[in-house]
């Protein structure tokens, strides 16, 4: 796939309604906002909130952004303006856009999935159950989309058979007292090349579900933390998961051994999205404390950190950046010190086990002096 975006670009969209395009290099954003002639104020920024967003062709020459109204916008990156507007909901708020091979599908929580063609017609419409908290469409098989939320188990759907789910996950079995375990999915992302699914709670639980087990309830099962899980992104490897919640703790999360691997620092607010990159070791998070940050997922260092003014709800990240000198070499920095460190230890241990093995070959010999005779 190649890409118009030049550089290292990354959009953000924000609670004011606005468009943030956030340039690593110079540490900098451009801000573009759509024409609303409609209300002032507060009222129309509440409106024109972007919660959520997705790229709208295969080159990535222009992006959807869905307002907490009910409108997309399609705005073009190469030229850097909006191209076209549409009311795609009239109840409820959007909670994932997404763009398949011939159409885009968008998903309120109202639990009206709907499928458009390139013309912005109808092509399909499912519905998925009330309180949905999130949308995600699979990536390798563009058919595919699961949904979930409050009390709303997690369901695979097939846009081309919209009759019933393909899959429907079960609740875990009653907890120690014999009480049935509340659900609450407010996020999940599929595996890559795959139909499993990493999903995270509102009661900080970490699952995998596996539509080809036998059993419908997940596989996988661990708490993380003790406060409200918001977002997660799983690596390529399909073997790590990174996840944050309402506090503004980030951490990666092994999950063949499930165990935490890495606790990432510096944030001071909720988490609201994350994104791994699928080429380059970053993930990418923002949230409530109105900074992107991007985190090197090697060296766990903080590479990038630029503050936006506004309280951020998502963001979208081009298939190709380009790597600044500056982050290759404090990456360099980082692992040299760590090296350095090792070292250090390993030589330490070196000198204490050979002063120990002094001091044990000095009271063995007269020991070894009186048995000889």
């Amino acid at each position: 796939m190649t890409t118009s975006v030049e550089g290292n670009l990354v959009w953000v969209g924000a609670e004011t309604g606005v468009l943030k395009r956030v340039d690593l290099t110079e540490k900098s954003a451009t801000n573009y906002r759509h024409t609303d002639s409609g209300g002032t104020g507060d009222e129309r920024s509440k409106r024109n909130e972007i919660v959520a967003m997705c790229w709208a062709s295969e080159r990535q020459s222009e992006l959807c952004t869905a307002l907490r109204s009910g409108v997309v916008n399609t705005f073009n990156v190469d030229n850097n303006q909006y191209t076209g507007s549409h009311q795609c909901a009239d109840d409820g708020v959007f909670v994932g856009i997404a763009r398949s091979a011939n159409s885009l599908v968008t998903c309120t929580d109202s639990g009206s999935l709907t499928v458009w063609n390139d013309e912005w017609k109808k092509d399909g419409d499912i519905n998925v159950g009330k309180d949905v908290c999130r949308m995600r469409l699979n990536k390798s098989e563009q058919n595919l989309v699961v949904t979930g939320g409050k009390e709303n188990q997690l369901k695979i759907w097939d846009i081309t058979k919209p009759d019933e789910p393909v899959f429907k996950s079960k609740n875990v079995a009653n907890d120690f007292l014999n009480l049935r375990v509340p659900v609450w999915f407010t996020d999940m992302s599929f595996m890559s090349n795959s139909q499993k699914i990493v999903t995270c709670t509102r009661y900080h639980q970490v699952r995998v579900y596996d539509p080809s087990s036998p059993q419908r309830r997940p596989v996988i099962d661990y708490n993380c933390g003790e406060n409200p899980l918001t977002a997660c992104s799983i690596l390529p490897d399909n073997q790590t998961v990174i996840v944050g919640d309402s506090v503004g703790r980030m951490v990666q999360l092994d999950l063949r051994k499930c165990l935490q691997v890495k606790v990432f620092k510096g944030f001071a607010g909720g988490i609201r999205s994350i994104e791994c990159h699928t080429e380059q070791p970053w993930v990418v998070s923002c949230g409530l404390d109105r900074f992107l940050r991007v985190h090197s997922l090697t060296s766990n260092s903080l590479l990038h950190k630029v503050y936006l003014k506004s309280r951020l709800n998502c963001v979208l990240l081009p298939s190709k950046i380009d790597v600044p000198a500056e982050t290759v070499s404090k990456v360099a920095e980082v692992r040299s010190e760590k090296l350095i460190e090792n070292n250090i230890v390993n030589m330490d241990i070196t000198e204490n086990h050979n002063l120990s093995s002094e001091n044990i070959a000095v009271v063995e010999s007269p020991v070894r002096e009186i048995i000889s005779p």
